[in-house]
């Protein structure tokens, strides 16, 4: 905990994985409910089939879920989705002629049956 998972359309080709992991969390290190940087895990998947509305030609998307154990302030959760928001609109590539959507979720994972061992 926490993990970031950040989804993207494979139409979004020059989608920087390698920076914008190293950005988001080197931000979300920073947030004091991350209490140790390593153990946030962040990893990207480009996805090859999405249909975006009934009309997806020119259209992508970048989504952002950030895996939190339950418990967190409203607030808190705010901050940390506007974190990884920033970073995302820095980097996200823009196409000309392509409307691109940027969406970010907090998610909460169920503190009492979550299991975590570092081997």
């Amino acid at each position: 905990m926490p993990h970031l998972v950040i989804d993207y359309s494979a139409n979004l080709t020059d989608f920087p994985q390698a920076q914008i992991l190293k950005d988001v969390n080197a931000a979300l290190c920073t947030h004091p409910e991350v209490k140790e940087e390593a153990d946030l895990k962040s990893r990207t998947n480009r996805i090859e089939h999405f249909e975006i509305g009934n009309q997806p030609a020119n259209r992508g998307f970048v989504h952002a879920q950030l895996r939190l154990l339950s418990g967190r302030s409203p607030e808190a959760k705010k901050e940390l989705a506007e974190q990884v928001a920033v970073v995302l609109r820095k980097h996200t590539p823009r196409p000309e002629g392509m409307m691109v959507q940027l969406s970010v979720e907090i998610v909460d994972m169920d503190r009492p049956s979550y299991v975590k061992e570092r081997l």
